[in-house]
């Protein structure tokens, strides 16, 4: 589904990725961990298109996009929920939701049917709730979850995810991974940003190291939670999966 090679980017004469190269097969979940600093959501951001290529490629569905602007990117199908949430604290939940359905709205002169919405609160059934409530009152982990249903009204089928579990509580970091989880099953890639190592790799089939912009280490969820590298770096010395 998704193929980086030698992919490089950064900011201004600042090189961050160096040569980065990945897979993400239909029906994944791939996770890729690393410590602050080490490039992981240049990465993202580089394969969404907020953040040029220099040199390499990265095709997506057989299409390649290392050229492509954002919005044609997300129009493929391909959509990324940004670390820190980013949400339009002024707006609605509804009108958050609305707008990750914009290209739909621009291009076919509709607003999203009520189908998608009804997914959408299916999964999340909090933004149900309070849909008219402004997007700014709501908790860090609303906010998350806010954040998540606004790249699903797009239906993407490959969702890239930046530090979901970044500043909500423990409970509703374990609400949003098994979301993860289901989302995989309703058809949904997913590819993982996460500092999180542990919640990671209890829900991902396959995992990527990356330390100062470049790949040092990739495999299946068990062998890097049995990596001693793995263990020692991001894991500590005693570490339990977040489904058990």
């Amino acid at each position: 589904m998704l193929k980086i090679r030698n992919l490089e980017s950064g900011y201004g004469k600042l090189r961050i990725l160096k040569g980065i190269s990945l897979h993400v097969k239909k029906g994944e979940i791939v996770t890729i961990i690393g410590a602050n600093g080490a490039g992981k959501s240049t990465l993202l951001n580089t394969i969404a298109g907020v953040v040029k290529t220099r040199s390499g490629d990265a095709v997506f569905e057989d299409r390649h996009i290392h050229k492509m602007n954002p919005e044609k990117i997300v129009a493929l199908g391909c959509a990324m929920v940004p670390e820190g949430r980013q949400v339009f604290n002024p707006l609605t939940v509804l009108e958050n939701l609305t707008l990750g359905a914009y290209l739909k709205i621009r291009y076919k002169h509709k607003f999203p049917n009520t189908q998608i919405l009804h997914e959408v609160f299916s999964l999340f059934p909090i933004l149900e709730q309070r849909q008219h409530q402004l997007a700014g009152t709501l908790s860090g982990g609303e906010q998350q979850m806010l954040a998540i249903g606004r790249a699903l009204m797009s239906r993407p089928t490959l969702l890239m995810m930046d530090e979901p579990s970044m500043g909500i509580a423990p409970l509703i970091v374990k609400q949003v991974f098994k979301t993860i989880v289901k989302l995989r099953k309703q058809g949904v890639t997913v590819l993982l940003v996460e500092q999180n190592a542990k919640a990671a790799l209890a829900v991902a089939d396959r995992g990527y190291v990356l330390e100062t912009g470049q790949i040092v280490l990739e495999g299946s969820t068990s062998d890097l939670l049995n990596n001693r590298d793995v263990q020692r770096a991001y894991l500590g010395k005693e570490y339990k999966k977040i489904n058990e």
